[in-house]
C-alpha cells in the first residue's frame, strides 16, 4: 500500500490504513521524540499521543505537505504542551510536599486474575504480556481480559478513545513480536 492511498483510506476510517500508517511512521516519530526527551517512556507516550491526535484529525491533513512532516509537527507541539504543563505542575508541587500518595509503592505481584489465567493454561501468553510496558499491559488487560469497550477503557485510564486505540494497536504489535521471537 502506498502512503497516499493509505491516507485516503484512513480518511474513510479504514483500520488497515491506520495500521499501515502507524507501522510506516512509528520509528521516525519515536526516534524524533527520543532525541528530544532522552527518555524512552516519555518518547513512547508522546508518540502514542501523536498518532492518536493525527488519526483523530486525519481529515485536516493537507496533501501539499509530507505526511511525516505533519506527524513530526504534531509530535513537537504535544511535547511543548507537556513541558508547559510539567513546568506549571512543578510550581504547585513545591507547595504540596506532604502528599501521602507520593509514598505509595506499586505492587507488581501477580493478582488473583493472573493466577486463574495461569491455571487455565494461558501462562505462556501471560508471561509474554508481562514483558510489555505497564501501560500496554493495562490496556490489553482491560480490553481482552475484562472485556471493556474502548469508551470504558478511555474513562478508566482517563485518556481519549483515539489514544486507547493507538495504545492497543501498539501493544498488539509488540506482543506479536515477542511471541514470534520464541
Amino acid at each position: 500500500m502506498e502512503i497516499t492511498t493509505a491516507i485516503i483510506k484512513a480518511k474513510n476510517n479504514d483500520q488497515k490504513a491506520f495500521n499501515f500508517l502507524l507501522n510506516q511512521f512509528w520509528d521516525s516519530v519515536y526516534g524524533f521524540q527520543l532525541k528530544r526527551t532522552e527518555n524512552e517512556n516519555q518518547a513512547e507516550d508522546i508518540t502514542i499521543r501523536t498518532f492518536s491526535k493525527a488519526f483523530g484529525k486525519i481529515n485536516t491533513y493537507n496533501e501539499d505537505f509530507k505526511f511525516e512532516t505533519w506527524l513530526i509537527t504534531i509530535s513537537k507541539n504535544i511535547h511543548i504542551d507537556l513541558l508547559r504543563k510539567e513546568k506549571s505542575s512543578i510550581r504547585s508541587k513545591i507547595f504540596n510536599t506532604e502528599d501521602p500518595s507520593s509514598y505509595q509503592i506499586l505492587d507488581e505481584t501477580p493478582s488473583a486474575e493472573d493466577k486463574i489465567i495461569t491455571e487455565q493454561n494461558l501462562a505462556k501468553l501471560l508471561k509474554d504480556i508481562k514483558k510489555l510496558k505497564p501501560h500496554y499491559q493495562e490496556v490489553i488487560n482491560l480490553r481482552y481480559f475484562q472485556e471493556l469497550t474502548y469508551k470504558e477503557i478511555s474513562e478508566e485510564i482517563n485518556e481519549s478513545i483515539n489514544n486507547v486505540k493507538v495504545k492497543l494497536l501498539r501493544a498488539k504489535k509488540l506482543l506479536a513480536e515477542i511471541i514470534q521471537k520464541k
